[in-house]
């Protein structure tokens, strides 16, 4: 793991911007998904699921392959 895992990564403005992006991609798609998607446990799941990989994708651009902090 690398030191910096715990620590707050301020993005830099292109990060902003991308993770923008990021987020109104999938606010889309889960909106859309959600219409065909009966209600119950399972949809609940998958609802957290793709916000946790909303999350990861805004980890995913602040950080190197190995941990590391873009730069």
């Amino acid at each position: 793991m690398h030191p910096s895992t715990f620590d707050y990564l301020k993005p830099t403005d292109e990060q902003l911007e991308n993770m923008d992006t990021v987020r109104g991609l999938f606010r889309s798609f889960v909106t859309e998904l959600a219409e065909h998607i009966p209600d119950g446990p399972d949809k609940t799941y998958l609802m957290r699921q793709l916000r946790d990989c909303a999350m990861w994708a805004n980890t995913a651009i602040t950080r190197q392959p190995d941990g590391a902090p873009r730069v």
